[in-house]
């Protein structure tokens, strides 16, 4: 496990390394050099996609630092900041990115966009966005422009993530026990708020930030709950391909869904279990559709849990993500949904979802890495 200082060095040097138009990383032993430069090159195409959307980004930069278009600026400048350092942006160096996610962070920071630890309730973003913001925290610790902004970082992670704690909780019917709603103190749980929440818990457990194993456990267990095919007493679905839905007891799976239970069930380190590779072959027979609900939101956990199973699931994966999201890229170099509820939500909203897609495979971010 990398402390907080070696982290922000290895992005370091994994900048100097590369080239995003088009540049090749070796991130990991050197005997497998070959290996990880073939795995982490992206198309040139690819590159200039993001290049476009980074810039498309930073033109919805406010002079108080947030990155939003409509509204929940904080979980909106936390997607921001996430979209930047998945392509090498460092807080602070001297770029123009590098000062506009220095002052980026800085906004999300405010005491006012905190309450007790709650980062979902001034921007009106709920447990979605304190989900997102302390995922953002989680991968960017031990990364900011200065001793000064690491120690906020921290001081303001460690409430975040007690508030994730204490509210899994709560007392809730044994089905929906160890997920989390749209609010703190909610009695219900559903899949969508949930899976934020479990990967900012497992990426702060990665830091080496208090996570009690227990709450990873309770996270999995209502994981198989929201599973769509019932598991027999070894925990092994009775059908060999099989989704997730939105809330336990639900036996129709949906696109975005099973991209998201996946991926957390991998973030808990299940990267094994039935219900991931039950999950991957139903994804490979449904394939996302960009008239799928909320199919900017699904295409982040698609990209990112089916490059993590490997094999057929990440090449075809691979392929789709490019091909569904450069051809929804505007002129602009920005994307926007055109139809659903997400076209309400904006164009910050769709571009960063999009970078961080189509971003998987350049391994910045923690998270990403197996």
């Amino acid at each position: 496990m990398m402390d907080h200082r070696s982290r922000r060095q290895f992005l370091s040097l994994l900048c100097a390394g590369s080239v995003l138009a088009g540049g090749r990383t070796s991130v990991r032993n050197p005997l497998q050099a070959d290996e990880d430069l073939e795995n982490l090159y992206v198309p040139d195409a690819v590159d200039r996609a993001v290049q476009r959307g980074v810039d498309s980004l930073l033109h919805h930069q406010n002079d108080d630092g947030s990155i939003t278009d409509r509204r929940h600026a904080t979980a909106m400048t936390s997607l921001s900041i996430m979209a930047l350092a998945s392509v090498g942006v460092i807080s602070g160096e001297d770029s123009p990115r590098g000062r506009a996610m220095h002052r980026a962070i800085e906004f999300v920071l405010t005491p006012r966009n905190q309450s007790d630890g709650y980062f979902g309730r001034q921007d009106g973003s709920r447990m979605y966005g304190h989900g997102i913001t302390t995922l953002m925290l989680t991968e960017i610790l031990g990364m900011g422009s200065s001793i000064d902004q690491n120690e906020r970082i921290h001081q303001s992670l460690d409430a975040a993530i007690k508030l994730i704690l204490k509210s899994q909780l709560v007392s809730k019917p044994k089905n929906l026990t160890g997920g989390w709603r749209y609010t703190p103190d909610a009695r219900d749980s559903d899949l969508s708020v949930s899976v934020w929440q479990v990967m900012a818990l497992r990426s702060a457990k990665n830091d080496g930030l208090d996570v009690p194993v227990d709450a990873i456990n309770k996270a999995v267990a209502y994981l198989e709950n929201s599973y769509t095919s019932p598991l027999d007493q070894r925990g092994v679905p009775r059908e060999p391909i099989g989704g997730f839905a939105y809330t336990p007891g639900t036996r129709h799976p949906s696109f975005t869904m099973t991209a998201a239970g996946m991926l957390a069930m991998q973030t808990c380190g299940r990267y094994d279990s039935p219900l991931v590779s039950g999950a991957a072959k139903w994804l490979l027979e449904n394939p996302p559709r960009n008239n799928d609900r909320f199919f900017f939101y699904g295409m982040y956990y698609y990209a990112q849990g089916m490059h993590q199973v490997g094999g057929e699931a990440a090449e075809t994966a691979k392929r789709l993500t490019n091909e569904l999201l450069l051809r929804l890229q505007s002129q602009g170099g920005h994307w926007i949904s055109v139809e659903g509820e997400e076209q309400n939500i904006g164009i910050v909203y769709a571009t960063t979802l999009a970078i961080l897609s189509l971003g998987v495979r350049y391994h910045y971010l923690p998270i990403y890495q197996r």
